[in-house]
């Protein structure tokens, strides 16, 4: 086998730039040119405060709380829409600044109605942040009272104009950011407001509930539908019985809600704080990530089968993963001619749902009904694929609710449980057991990562470890919009047991190249699909992942605020550094190899991945070999 990483398309050369002297409070400081004056400022150690810019937009110089003196100009410049082109002198805190400032912010409060003691982001506003810092202790324009015009906007955000501030980060990020432009300004003048298109409903535009426009806004006019109230009516009430799952993008981001660095790993913490909290059982949704990548695995190797050995095209290449639901909505609304190239898998949290309300609860005892099934989250769209009413058994949903990582460090505070001092703790069994494989789902190009060891050991018969180091598929990792790897097969080994019920043998694989790519971030998705709908390179591919938030589910939009480029970089090296100590304990790394996942096969999935007991559970509709079905009723 050879290992190969080509170029993603849309590879470009580096330009270089004139670099540009400019001193700011007396400190000089040398930029390329177009560099605004904002970041040139942070370069040399100046902080200036603003309330409209976020690291991941494009600057719109709505908020003017970044105004500078620059020498030479008559008017106070917007140092975040300012750019570096010649030698200039920047004065950020001068006596007329200052007082800029003040009157932006008094101007801010004036149409500012929240009640901040109620507020969900009361601690973590930057209004309110703003307000300390320039010492607001009265309103000289005056405070309107709450108007109770806030609405429920779909079936997982929530908006507040009361408390809007109108910096259009939501709008940017919307638009530019992830490339939907479901939210846009409506109105002019003291009626401008934010909404969808023609103020339609949520369920008539092209939003995912990707939650980026929740986790970019400073004050908190933009929020999850919060489900705290029946989450403890379910923990306070004994004649249930209420069980979580957890995913590893929260688990390495959550700490940051109690102080903690980000990328500050709670993981076996966290247990110990659901346990307090009065969950009756903890369970790890890695092991049903790892489930998914024996069921998807076994798929892809279906499907090349079927496209590159007997010519059969119904169910067609690249094979897209479909454990992200924001994806799958972008995709259902966008893109519907690639609906059949989804992996007919369901995501890990759904296919978690689905065994506790089925075979948990038979196992045990437990009539269905008196069962709670909650997930923890890094996504607002998993509380609208939980909604989903294919994904359910008997007119229930399979996961009762989801509590995103910022709702479940509200009720633990709310209860006085101090997080990081806990003391460690593992997981419930029978769903107690993952390996690595499934811990780096939390990242962008995780889920490809842990398929490629699982597909490359099935088909060789080698170890992961011989084609790449440690078994880590290094070309997969990282936060370019676009990754590709290649993998050439140099040789198919005999049909492991796991796949007999599918193959008799895997010679018609030699000397192929498996050819993947990773994608991340919805717009960087629409560049992909139209990339793929013209026969670009991407059309060449056999497998792709896709996630719609930036960085994976360690970017997702219950993730905790702020969230930056650095932020979720730091997380995900606490993902690959717990998936790497999974190795070093002498855990298992391999999603084929978690025992737990091999248990259920042998006791419940017995006609093996890809067997109809399999979709009925696991799957959103049965695809037997050669033919093609339809979504489920």
């Amino acid at each position: 086998m050879t290992l190969s990483n080509p170029p993603a398309p849309g590879t470009t050369t580096a330009i270089t730039t004139a670099i540009v002297p400019i001193t700011v409070d007396g400190r000089p400081v040398a930029v390329p040119t177009g560099t605004s004056v904002l970041e040139a400022a942070r370069l040399c150690g100046v902080r200036i405060p603003t309330l409209c810019h976020h690291p991941d937009l494009p600057d719109a110089g709505v908020c003017r709380l970044c105004v500078v003196e620059v020498d030479g100009a008559a008017n106070l410049q917007a140092a975040c829409a300012l750019p570096v082109t010649a030698p200039i002198v920047v004065r950020t805190r001068s006596p007329r600044v200052a007082r800029a400032r003040r009157d932006v912010l008094d101007l801010l409060f004036s149409e500012h109605a929240a009640d901040c003691p109620t507020c969900v982001r009361n601690g973590s506003c930057e209004l309110q942040d703003l307000a300390a810092e320039h010492g607001i202790d009265s309103y000289p324009y005056g405070r309107p009272r709450p108007s109770g015009r806030a609405r429920v906007l779909g079936s997982s955000l929530r908006f507040d104009p009361d408390k809007c501030v109108q910096c259009l980060r939501c709008v940017r990020t919307c638009e530019t950011l992830q490339g939907v432009g479901a939210l846009g300004v409506l109105g002019r003048g003291d009626g401008t407001t934010i909404g969808t298109y023609l103020d339609l409903p949520f369920d008539e535009v092209s939003c995912i509930a990707c939650g980026q426009c929740i986790n970019r806004c400073p004050t908190g006019a933009l929020q999850a539908v919060e489900p705290d109230v029946d989450v403890l009516a379910a923990l306070d009430d004994p004649a249930r019985r209420v069980v979580i799952q957890t995913a590893p993008a929260p688990r390495a981001a959550i700490g940051e809600e109690f102080g903690q660095e980000p990328g500050t790993p709670m993981t076996w913490r966290l247990n110990s704080g659901l346990r307090e909290l009065g969950f009756d059982a903890v369970f790890d949704t890695n092991f049903a990530a790892d489930l998914t990548i024996v069921e998807e695995g076994a798929e892809l190797l279906v499907r090349l089968h079927e496209n590159l050995a007997l010519g059969v095209h119904e169910r067609p290449l690249p094979m897209f993963t479909s454990c992200c639901p924001g994806w799958v909505k972008d995709l259902e609304h966008r893109f519907p001619q690639f609906i059949p190239n989804l992996s007919t898998c369901r995501s890990p949290q759904q296919m978690f749902g689905s065994l506790i309300r089925t075979w948990y609860a038979r196992e045990n005892g437990i009539d269905p009904a008196d069962l709670t099934s909650i997930s923890l989250m890094p996504c607002t769209a998993k509380k609208l694929e939980a909604a989903r009413p294919e994904l359910g058994h008997d007119g229930r949903p399979d996961v009762d609710v989801v509590l995103t990582t910022r709702e479940l460090a509200g009720l633990l505070r709310r209860r006085g449980i101090d997080l990081p001092q806990l003391p460690d703790s593992d997981f419930d069994d029978p769903f107690g057991t993952a390996t690595g494989s499934g811990v780096i789902f939390g990242a962008t190009g995780g889920v490809m990562e842990a398929a490629l060891r699982t597909v490359v050991e099935l088909v060789t018969g080698d170890p992961a470890e011989a084609l790449f180091t440690h078994a880590d598929v290094l070309p997969v990792r990282g936060f370019e919009g676009v990754r590709r790897v290649d993998v050439e097969i140099t040789n198919a080994g005999p049909v492991p047991d796991l796949l007999a019920n599918l193959f008799d043998d895997l010679t018609w694989l030699q000397g192929a190249t498996l050819r993947c790519a990773v994608v991340h971030g919805t717009d960087n998705a629409h560049r992909a699909l139209a990339d793929i709908a013209a026969g670009g390179a991407l059309a060449g591919c056999h497998f792709i992942e896709f996630m719609a938030c930036p960085g994976g589910c360690i970017g997702g939009g219950g993730q905790p605020v702020p969230t930056t480029t650095d932020i979720r970089a730091a997380r995900a090296r606490a993902i690959y550094a717990e998936d790497a100590a999974y190795g070093e304990s002498g855990r298992v790394r391999k999603s084929h190899e978690n025992p737990a996942v091999q248990r259920l096969y042998r006791e419940l999935l017995t006609d093996g991945p890809g067997g109809r007991l399999s979709h009925e559970l696991l799957h959103t509709r049965y695809t037997p070999r050669g033919t093609w079905i339809g979504p489920a009723e």
